[in-house]
């Protein structure tokens, strides 16, 4: 029975993840395509910059709910049995506070402000945090066991994981969805693209997705160890500045954040704005320094990166392209790795759906 051909357009995890999981299958010839790839730190390439970790901001009942809890368990199951992917387990805290709740940034975060989030029956050792711990800043809170994950060497571990079950990687620029008819390894013309160039999805011809928009995050990445993930709901500082630290797996630094600009495409360093994030972060987590402010923080680098948001959800459907089938899988905001696994799974059942009338001749 001939293999059905594949090109997977993007590398981030969105895109590795969908080709890992299509190459498990074993049925597919996979060709992933991307401008960018793991190792390469760009302003079109949101992944490497990514915190990453696991804490929904999905609505309970909602499809995308069902993403991030489809994802935990292989996420979980890294964390325990593959230490050379790059995820360990956190002990993660999420401090709220009443005020936040009515502002845009509160109404996008809104699960985490609940007392009880739906992820509660999820995640490991879910607790509420007690009126001292808490302080007299914050209303509520709670606690959990989650993971962080170190994108520098995540990322490549999914290509190399894609690479054992055959999968080819080639360098490409597409203009048009329609070019990856032309890149498959074998020569041949694909069966299906699959489209997970995020935030370019807005510029690709063929696709032209004017609801998508980037989420300017800027982050701090210090050596400093605070051996806690944690965040708050907002700031005092406006209502697109967060407050959120975590610590990656395998000398990874502590993350420390951060913004959520939405529309803003500047991929230059705010001098001013890192400033309040490591401020923001000392004083969440006075650890970090000891107490001792931020001058004592050992920074290696700041970050600057653009969140593929997309007014009216991600989207995962599919659609002919000048004949071509093509399965979307983008728009993933700022949680593309917490639903990487959901999103993955439910492309690859749409090119099932698409390519099992084929294979079955």
């Amino acid at each position: 029975m001939a293999h059905a051909r594949i090109v997977v357009v993007g590398a981030g995890v969105a895109g590795l993840t969908t080709a890992l999981l299509l190459a498990k299958e074993s049925k597919y010839q996979i060709t992933v395509a991307a401008k960018h790839m793991p190792g390469d730190y760009d302003i079109e390439y949101a992944s490497p910059w990514a915190g990453a970790n696991y804490w929904p901001i999905s609505e309970a009942g909602t499809e995308a709910a069902e993403w991030d809890r489809n994802t935990w368990p292989e996420l979980e199951d890294l964390a325990k049995h593959h230490p050379e992917a790059g995820v360990h387990f956190q002990d993660t805290a999420i401090c709220n506070r009443r005020k936040d709740v009515d502002s845009s940034l509160g109404r996008y975060l809104a699960e985490k402000l609940k007392a009880e989030p739906w992820y509660k029956d999820v995640v490991p050792n879910f607790r509420q945090l007690s009126r001292e711990q808490l302080g007299t800043e914050y209303n509520n809170g709670h606690a959990f066991t989650s993971v962080c994950i170190n994108t520098a060497i995540y990322l490549p571990w999914l290509a190399s994981q894609c690479l054992r079950k055959g999968v080819v990687f080639k360098r490409a620029n597409l203009k048009h969805i329609r070019d990856a008819s032309r890149i498959h390894h074998t020569g041949q013309k694909p069966d299906l693209v699959v489209n997970c160039t995020g935030l370019s999805s807005h510029k690709l011809g063929g696709v032209e997705d004017r609801n998508m928009m980037p989420i300017r995050g800027q982050t701090v990445l210090v050596r400093n160890e605070a051996n806690v993930m944690c965040s708050s709901s907002g700031t005092d500082d406006g209502e697109e500045e967060v407050c959120y630290l975590m610590q990656r797996a395998a000398g990874g630094g502590t993350l420390l954040g951060g913004s959520y600009q939405r529309g803003n495409w500047d991929s230059q360093l705010d001098p001013s704005l890192a400033i309040r994030i490591m401020k923001r972060a000392v004083e969440l987590c006075p650890a970090l320094t000891e107490g001792k402010g931020i001058e004592h923080l050992d920074i290696i680098r700041h970050g600057v990166g653009l969140r593929p948001y997309r007014q009216g959800g991600t989207r995962i459907e599919k659609e002919r392209i000048d004949g071509v089938w093509t399965v979307h899988n983008y728009g993933h905001g700022g949680f593309g790795y917490q639903a990487s696994y959901g999103c993955a799974k439910k492309a690859v059942k749409l090119v099932g759906e698409v390519l099992t009338p084929r294979s079955s001749l």
